[in-house]
């Protein structure tokens, strides 16, 4: 028997792979302390759901401790998995341990490049450095992410925990992990931004 046109597109329909989105990230990306569901790579997979996108897979590539060098050595395995778009979450640790600014840059930029030649968009989230380690190299390390992203031409989320650090009642205990609300605001922030990817990825 033949199939009519419109069963031929179902069945061609049904074998459109996943857009893959991953995040690769540290403990904040893990959910430290929290369940991974409520961890945010899980609540950008609540909003596609919500809104329909029935081929977006997220899938959370966050490693407790990891630094923007271990990101980079873990790149080419998160990327192999039919990646099309990827979130970049590090840093966090790198200023925590005061790791050169340059060095953080240049691993940055090494996964950015590692990800366009996969063919993978890249939607770039910044970070600040705790205030203890001076002003120089607080503004050294911000000034990071906006060189990146105006280079490379990504999509760019200012600061990862904007209106989060330094609210006690949005971080656990230890005052650096983000609670279960703060960890849905954080997908309030990056799923406007990530909707347009999305929207690239799954016309082509």
């Amino acid at each position: 028997t033949t199939l009519s046109e419109t069963e031929q597109a179902a069945a061609k329909g049904e074998e459109l792979p996943p857009v893959k989105i991953a995040v690769l990230g540290d403990s904040i990306t893990e959910g430290f302390g929290l369940l991974q569901a409520e961890a945010f790579p899980a609540r950008l997979q609540e909003k596609f759901d919500a809104d329909g996108y029935w081929r977006i897979e997220v899938v959370s590539a966050g490693l407790s401790g990891d630094t923007t060098a271990g990101g980079l050595r873990r790149l080419e395995w998160v990327l192999e998995a039919n990646v099309k778009i990827l979130v970049v979450a590090l840093g966090a640790n790198d200023a925590l341990r005061g790791q050169s600014p340059a060095q953080t840059k240049e691993n940055l930029s090494q996964i950015i490049e590692g990800a366009h030649k996969k063919g993978a968009r890249v939607l770039l989230t910044g970070m600040l450095a705790p205030t203890n380690l001076g002003e120089q190299y607080q503004a050294e390390f911000k000034a990071i992410y906006p060189e990146l992203a105006a280079k490379y031409k990504v999509t760019f989320l200012p600061f990862l925990l904007e209106g989060i650090a330094g609210h006690p009642e949005l971080n656990q205990e230890d005052g650096i992990h983000p609670t279960a609300a703060a960890q849905r605001m954080i997908a309030e922030m990056i799923y406007p931004l990530l909707q347009p990817l999305a929207d690239d990825m799954l016309s082509r």
